[in-house]
């Protein structure tokens, strides 16, 4: 592995800003897609690990793990060869001030004219690119972890943001295999974060309320209403369904709808307890290290399988 990228004509160069998880799988789908990448990673005792799970998701996806040769870790910003980027995705922790450093160093490094994504969950690019003077080809390029077992990738056009950046990156993940999701505006948590945060209030409520545990809560979803989602969106589906049955439904349930504006007592007290899930070892259930690694072996295992059937389809 070597540490600087080799010029001159062929394979097209992205770089990936952060190699934490989705870093590393964001890497991993450029790779198994034909293209090299720099990762930008400051922590040099972390690159070992980088290349195992670059490999592992490189596997997972049914390419070669050795592709992992084309991907050359940097510790700054400053040792990347922008000169033949292509494309430029950041993937740091979730924090704004940070994230608005990054982009402030991008704006003065990267070529003009060559598109800079963010991969925030919930943070708007309008805020990141804040004062870049080229921000206009700046956008969320948001990934879903794991990234390279989600397909769907959502394309968020800033205030700023020039419609022609947005077509280019939504084209380069579609050539990768990915499905782009075009958002039109720049609000917080996009368009996929606001269905799925609208559902986990509503998830932690009739926990809070008593009304189900967290075991029936998932069962819920997974075996009931959510089983249907692999093969049609809410709107398909109630389409499918009759949306005058929605309208009644709607009119039954919504007064009754959590609505509160702060998160669940029940979520606030599991994490002050530190009570985090898998990574700390209990969140509602006990995570031990060989129950962790068999659950996520198997998410991981059924997340493959839907992705085969939704590329088959």
């Amino acid at each position: 592995m070597a540490e600087a990228e080799t010029r001159g004509e062929g394979p097209q160069h992205a770089v990936v800003v952060g190699q934490g998880l989705m870093g590393c799988d964001i890497a991993a789908i450029f790779l198994a897609g034909g293209w090299r990448v720099t990762g930008v990673e400051p922590n040099r005792a972390a690159w070992p690990g980088c290349l195992d799970r670059v490999r592992s998701s490189l596997a997972q996806l049914g390419a070669d793990p050795e592709r992992v040769e084309h991907l050359f870790l940097v510790a700054a910003l400053g040792e990347v060869g922008f000169a033949d980027a292509a494309c430029v995705v950041e993937a740091v922790p979730e924090n704004l001030d940070l994230k608005r450093r990054v982009f402030a160093e991008l704006d003065r490094l990267v070529p003009p004219g060559v598109p800079i994504g963010s991969n925030s969950s919930a943070l708007r690019i309008t805020d990141i690119a804040e004062g870049c003077a080229t921000r206009s080809r700046m956008a969320n390029l948001h990934f879903f972890l794991p990234a390279h077992l989600v397909p769907g990738v959502e394309v968020v056009r800033g205030e700023h943001t020039d419609p022609g950046t947005c077509d280019r990156l939504a084209a380069i993940m579609a050539a990768l295999g990915r499905k782009p999701i075009r958002v039109a505006r720049d609000v917080p948590g996009f368009l996929a974060n606001r269905i799925q945060h609208a559902l986990m209030r509503e998830a932690f409520a009739v926990i809070d309320q008593g009304l189900a545990t967290a075991e029936d809560v998932d069962a819920a979803v997974r075996y009931a209403f959510g089983f249907r989602y692999v093969a049609a969106g809410p709107i398909l589906q109630k389409e499918l369904a009759g949306l005058e049955t929605q309208l009644a439904a709607a009119r039954a349930i919504y007064p009754t709808l959590c609505n509160d504006t702060e998160p669940s007592p029940t979520l606030k007290r599991l994490v002050a307890e530190g009570r985090l899930g898998t990574k700390s070892g209990e969140g509602f259930r006990p995570w031990p290290p060989e129950v962790a690694a068999r659950e996520r072996e198997r998410y991981e295992r059924v997340l493959l399988e839907a992705a085969r059937l939704l590329r088959e389809e």
